[in-house]
């Protein structure tokens, strides 16, 4: 359970300084994926699923 705190404090970490340092860029990227179809939305999550679970298991197996 302690990982997954620590996990969740490192993505609100990472993602705080990208709206700090880039504000405007990060409001523009977010108009970009909302105009993207769900499809490819869905296959970006799938992917970055698939590259956390590997990053996970090269550094946790």
């Amino acid at each position: 359970m302690a990982d997954l705190v620590t996990a969740i404090g490192l993505a609100l970490v990472i993602e705080g300084i990208a709206f700090a340092l880039f504000p405007q860029g990060v409001k523009s990227l977010m108009m970009q994926v909302l105009a993207e179809p769900p499809g490819h939305l869905r296959w970006a999550g799938i992917v970055a699923v698939a590259i956390g679970c590997g990053i996970v298991w090269m550094v946790r197996g």
